[in-house]
């Protein structure tokens, strides 16, 4: 359960967000990592009934400034990833706890280059059964429709006239579920968070087995 002083402290860092404030909070921010830590280790400890979970990361509080007109050096949400056992299992998961702005996430952001073009090489031979997958009422009932950065044209070596041309431009292939504040510091937030994420399996286990195979169905798993 996260306690809802998580975001009381991160509403507070939104209005003080300087150093000397976050340095004299800092045991209030420690806490409410430890809050966060707890949930997670509980998550997984319940994914793990039906999934592999590799291991786990917290992101880092501090900013990185550098290229940024936003020179705030705090974030005022915690962000974690949780990172599916590798070779066979792909894909991951997101939390994202922000006041107002709390989501969780799944699929694929921004797939590296050769896998960006295995899943597109399957779009461009059975367009259909990817689109099933994905607009599977399982999936959509809860999570609403795949969602991800696109190109603006059809990537090259691919026909601009395919019938799937829309999937076919994608760079991301994700899913986003938004929840309250009164839902994330709910009791039972943990078990609809391990629902939710396991009601994607479908697309997750379909991915794993077109990136972890050759076009002929052939394993790459050695």
């Amino acid at each position: 359960m996260i306690d809802s002083k998580v975001f009381k402290f991160l509403n507070d860092i939104k209005s003080n967000n300087n150093r000397e404030w976050f340095n004299t909070n800092k045991q209030r921010y420690k806490w409410s990592l430890e809050q966060i830590k707890n949930s997670i280790v509980e998550l997984v400890e319940l994914m793990n009934s039906h999934d592999k979970i590799e291991n786990y990361k917290i992101f880092r509080i501090y900013r990185d400034v550098r290229f940024s007109k936003n020179k705030t050096p705090y974030k005022n949400n915690f962000g974690i990833s949780l990172v599916r056992e590798k070779p066979k299992l792909r894909g991951g998961y997101y939390l994202h706890i922000e006041p107002s702005n709390s989501f969780s996430a799944v699929g694929f952001w921004q797939p590296e280059k050769d896998d960006l073009f295995r899943i597109r090489k399957e779009i461009e031979l059975d367009g259909k059964e990817f689109s099933d997958v994905i607009s599977s009422k399982l999936i959509t009932k809860k999570w609403g429709n795949l969602i991800g950065d696109s190109l603006k044209s059809s990537p090259r070596g691919f026909s601009k006239d395919h019938g799937y041309i829309t999937l076919l431009r994608r760079k991301s292939f994700l899913f986003k579920k938004n929840y309250t504040d009164q839902e994330v510091v709910s009791k039972d937030f943990i078990d609809k968070l391990n629902h939710d994420f396991l009601v994607t399996r479908i697309f997750l286990d379909y991915m794993s087995n077109l990136l972890t195979t050759d076009l002929n169905g052939i394993s790459l798993i050695k």
